[in-house]
This record gives C-alpha cells, structure tokens and sequence, in this order.
C-alpha cells in the first residue's frame, strides 16, 4: 500500500479516473448523495490517497480556503470500512499539509456520524449542526 500526494497537474489520466470513480462509489452509489461531486475545487487541491496496484483504497482532498484563512479537507472516503485505512490517510495528509501547505489551521465539514473518527485525529466540533447536500455536518478544526 502506498501514500501518494500530489497536486492536480501532477496526477496522472489513470489516478484522476481511479479517484472520481471512488468518489462516485462513496458518496453517489454507497451514500445516496446527490451532489455535483466535480465542483472546479480539484484543479487547487492537494490530492491525498492510498493506493495499491493502482486502485484507490482511502482518499481526501485539501485546498487552501481564503474565506476562512485556513486549509479545508473534503472528500474523505475509504473504500472498504473499519481496517484504519482513514486514520492512516488522514495522518499522513496533515503532515503533509503542516509542511507544505503552510497553515496554522486546518477544517473539515464533517459529517455527523464521522465525529468521533476526526476527535481521534486531533479536531475539535467548532459549530452546531447544519445541512450539506442533504446530510448533516458539523464544522471541526485542527490547529
């Protein structure tokens, strides 16, 4: 299993299919959602994944939110549940971040079942509930 980072410019046509196609297993087929998952936001984020012969087992994306002077992370999934495949992307993505993405803060949107996972990496609740293309989300921070 390998942790790749990159920039938008430097993922290749068969990484940036293996990522949008996990996405759409996740958050469209799995979860139900309906949200324009490609929302012009991949071109400025950092991509974060493990990955193995090519296939995607865990995801996340962060770019940095000048509305919030802070770097957002999005679209976390894992493939297959309950194995620490997040804790271990999520891990390496905020080392990553506080080394190359320069900020003091880091934010999630996190929905409300997913809470306890991101207090275990360090994030605090740092809103009331609210809605986000249907689902309920609290906002937490990392600093």
């Amino acid at each position: 299993m390998n942790f790749v980072a990159k920039s938008f410019e430097e993922l290749t046509k068969e990484e940036l299919y293996e990522i949008l196609k996990a996405r759409c297993e996740i958050f469209i087929v799995e979860r139900g959602m309906r949200c324009q998952d490609m929302d012009g936001m991949d071109q400025v984020s950092r991509h974060f994944l493990l990955e193995e012969e090519g296939k995607i087992l865990a995801y996340l994306r962060a770019f940095y939110d000048e509305a919030e002077g802070a770097v957002k992370i999005g679209r976390v999934l894992t493939i297959t549940h309950g194995i620490g495949l997040g804790a271990k992307l999520m891990s390496g993505a905020i080392e990553d971040i506080k080394k190359n993405m320069k900020s003091s803060k880091i934010y999630v949107d996190a929905q409300k079942h997913a809470i306890g996972f991101y207090e275990k990496m360090g994030f605090k609740t740092v809103s009331g509930e609210f809605l986000e293309e249907g689902v309920v989300h609290v906002k937490m921070e990392l600093y």
